[in-house]
């Protein structure tokens, strides 16, 4: 594309006998002053996501040849710190055509907001997710997703000034699958979605979830083992898997197993399960979700041969009918999972305040439902009863093990 004079009737030639690359240095040049929203990333990523429209390969070639940083040339894993210059040698009609405006994007991904805001203050913002929503966008879904709507209410309510930060948009920090409805964590600012990200990778952030589970479940239980994932089916799978009684002295931590890849490329879990209430075939748990992997309450409950009510994609043989008959009775179709409760520890800055604050949801009104019509089959008579089914020989040694458990301490 060749350069534009800022004086047409000015021959560039004579009046300026520098080169071209002098030439567009002196005329073509974008400042931007690295804000806190933006210090503290990698030059390389934060380059990518301001050059949105950009491909991979130009956004490194303008590092190397059309980006100074406070005067220098600076490298990709530069980390960018709040007061910086950056100096991009380039016209308003490239820059326009490589880049997308905050109004122009937030304008496109304008949605009606559905969740309800069980906290707020001026870093944070903890969102109760309803059923079928996305937290983030995918391929199928784009525009309304929970992400979008929180963004959407904070510009509404003026806690969010579209464009104040060159590439920082507030994103949650934790994600529910579509189908699961309870608390998300959003970072209002950059440095509180930083501390929020680092305190659930090291387990600061406690994670409780209501369920509702096919067979009775008589006392609380530490399950550990390996998890593995198919992407083709987008479904997992349970390794070595181990049943042991919650010890009351347990200390929770998840630091070690986080992020560590097994041989196998299995990752190691740990989930904690309390039961709270007996319901007819089923019972009311509270789970406590040491380490974070994908479908790993769902997978780490059917594996032991209780299964959430609902999820057909890992119910076992003996639950299929269960769950046919809730469908029927109460209009169940997909797995009964809420994330019921948040507690923060060892807060970093700027969120030391929250220190051992806890923050709940309730549940929402289909699962409140299917407990009742549970409750109340618990209490009529088992012949002729929906939700009644003779034990199989596999429930029955299922509960043959829980007896094992109870047994031995």
């Amino acid at each position: 594309m060749a350069w534009k004079p800022l004086c047409p009737h000015i021959n560039r030639t004579q009046a300026f006998p520098d080169t071209q690359t002098q030439f567009r240095k002196r005329f073509y040049m974008k400042e931007i002053i690295i804000g806190p929203d933006d210090g503290g990333k990698r030059l390389d990523r934060f380059m990518r996501k301001y050059l949105s429209k950009a491909t991979l390969g130009s956004v490194y070639k303008i590092i190397r040849k059309d980006l100074k940083i406070n005067g220098h040339r600076g490298k990709n894993e530069y980390i960018l710190c709040e007061g910086d210059r950056l100096t991009l040698y380039l016209d308003d009609e490239t820059l326009k055509s490589l880049t997308v405006s905050k109004e122009e994007k937030l304008r496109k991904n304008s949605v009606k907001k559905n969740f309800h805001v069980v906290y707020e203050d001026e870093n944070i913002l903890i969102a109760d997710k309803p059923f079928g929503l996305l937290t983030h966008g995918d391929s199928t879904e784009k525009k309304n997703h929970l992400a979008n709507q929180v963004v959407d209410y904070l510009i509404a309510s003026g806690e969010y000034k579209a464009g104040s930060s060159r590439t920082f948009v507030p994103a949650p920090a934790n994600r529910l699958d579509r189908n699961t409805t309870g608390l998300v964590l959003f970072g209002k600012n950059a440095a509180a979605l930083r501390a929020l990200n680092s305190m659930i990778r090291s387990g600061d952030v406690s994670k409780y979830y209501t369920t509702i589970v096919y067979g009775h479940v008589d006392q609380p239980l530490v399950l550990t083992g390996s998890l593995s994932k198919d992407e083709r089916t987008n479904k997992v799978t349970i390794s070595d898997l181990s049943v042991d009684h919650l010890k009351e002295d347990k200390v929770v931590s998840s630091g070690d197993l986080r992020g560590h890849v097994n041989s196998d490329g299995s990752r190691d879990i740990e989930t904690i399960v309390v039961p709270v209430r007996k319901l007819k075939n089923s019972t009311l748990l509270e789970i406590q979700l040491v380490t974070g992997r994908t479908h790993q309450i769902r997978a780490h409950l059917a594996s032991i041969g209780h299964p959430l009510a609902g999820d057909f994609k890992y119910q076992t043989r003996e639950a299929s009918l269960f769950n046919r008959r809730l469908k029927t009775s109460a209009g169940i179709s997909t797995q009964l999972l809420h994330s019921s409760r948040l507690q923060f520890h060892n807060c970093p800055e700027p969120l030391e305040y929250l220190e051992g604050r806890q923050f709940t949801a309730p549940l929402p009104q289909t699962f409140t439902e299917a407990i009742n019509i549970l409750e109340k089959t618990t209490s009529g008579k088992s012949r002729g009863n929906s939700l009644n089914k003779k034990k199989s020989t596999r429930t029955q040694r299922n509960e043959k093990n829980n007896d094992k458990f109870r047994n031995s301490k």
